[in-house]
């Protein structure tokens, strides 16, 4: 810890600051202690019926369950379905398609109605 010199534009790591790293409390040591041991031992439970070659029933990864938790809730508190957001989102999402089409449409049928006219001239000459 002698050794090590700070980065100007970071911030000492909570392993190698004194004042976190020496000056803890016992109680909060302890605490410390016990949530490293409960993962610990959580995780080898999980390893165990994962490697487990004879298992029946379906592992519960809690990985897994915190997804399909977050992937069915309202992870977005901030946004509802209004009538306001859908107008919006058909304003910037499906108008610009209609009026592209709209457009290149008509863009298209005027070119073919001079061409049956015979007063197109080509911009790009294909053979000479």
């Amino acid at each position: 810890m002698a050794n090590y010199k700070e980065a100007p534009l970071a911030t000492r790591p909570k392993t190698l600051d004194p004042a976190e790293y020496f000056n803890l409390s016992p109680d909060y040591r302890r605490s410390e202690e016990n949530r490293a041991a409960l993962r610990s031992r959580l995780k080898r439970q999980y390893l165990l019926q994962l490697n487990n070659p004879h298992r029946q029933e379906l592992i519960e990864d809690p990985a897994l369950s915190r997804w399909i938790h977050a992937r069915g809730s309202n992870i977005y508190p901030n946004f509802r379905p209004t009538a306001k957001t859908s107008l919006l989102g058909g304003l910037f999402g499906v108008l610009p398609l209609f009026v592209l089409y709209f457009v290149f449409k008509t863009d298209r049928d005027k070119r073919e109605a001079k061409m049956k006219a015979g007063t197109y001239e080509r911009p790009y000459k294909l053979s000479s």
